[in-house]
């Protein structure tokens, strides 16, 4: 390597983070509305650049916060996008990461240095956004569907208790299909993913329903 190369000039790596949740039976994202060029009032992503003198995750919870004020959140590496004519500045390559989150239980920024607005979208209303932040939902869609059969990554949505039928639900609306109960069941007891908790709750003239948690 030769640091004096200047094709090793004027790089820099984006960090774009998805954080989808589940509103009313709707499965939404938050984007962010730009108030700087490029893109000037565009809808985005959250995310920016990484200072060079910090590390991946620093960087995340740094561009988290100022753009959203969303703190404390897990967050799951998607995808790297490298194409050379993706920014309009100069070469930036970008990281992207999903999570998700209760959207009741944070108070999102509207306006900050760097941006105008914020709010969730319908994902099946996303307006066309800036860089090729349209893609990287896309991709970001697609592993959070893969990643609810495999993981825990909806753990932020519940409270440490839930119901069958409650998180039924959720993945129903993500993934835009129904399932039989029992099967439902199932198939995330028997991959790991839930386990009964042994107690029940009780709802008024209903018959008591089993509470479950993540494993």
């Amino acid at each position: 390597m030769q640091v004096n190369n200047p094709l090793y000039k004027n790089q820099g790596i984006h960090l774009i983070i998805n954080i989808f949740t589940v509103e009313k039976g709707i499965t939404k994202v938050l984007l962010i509305k730009r108030s700087n060029e490029p893109y000037k009032d565009y809808w985005a992503l959250p995310g920016g650049a990484l200072y060079n003198n910090e590390d991946l995750e620093n960087g995340l919870k740094r561009e988290l916060k100022e753009k959203t004020g969303i703190e404390n959140i897990r967050l799951n590496l998607v995808n790297v996008y490298g194409k050379i004519n993706r920014s309009p500045v100069f070469r930036m390559v970008a990281i992207s990461y999903i999570g998700v989150i209760d959207s009741n239980r944070v108070n999102i920024l509207k306006e900050t240095l760097k941006t105008s607005n914020a709010d969730w979208f319908n994902i099946n209303n996303i307006p066309n956004l800036a860089y090729d932040h349209n893609e990287i939902l896309n991709d970001a869609l697609e592993t959070l569907k893969e990643k609810i059969f495999e993981t825990d990554i909806l753990k932020n949505l519940f409270n440490k208790e839930f119901t069958l039928p409650e998180l039924q639900k959720v993945y129903e609306t993500i993934l835009n299909k129904t399932f039989d109960r029992r099967n439902f069941r199932k198939k995330l007891i028997n991959d790991g993913v839930i386990e009964d908790t042994n107690k029940v709750i009780n709802f008024e003239g209903k018959k008591p329903a089993k509470l479950y948690k993540f494993k």
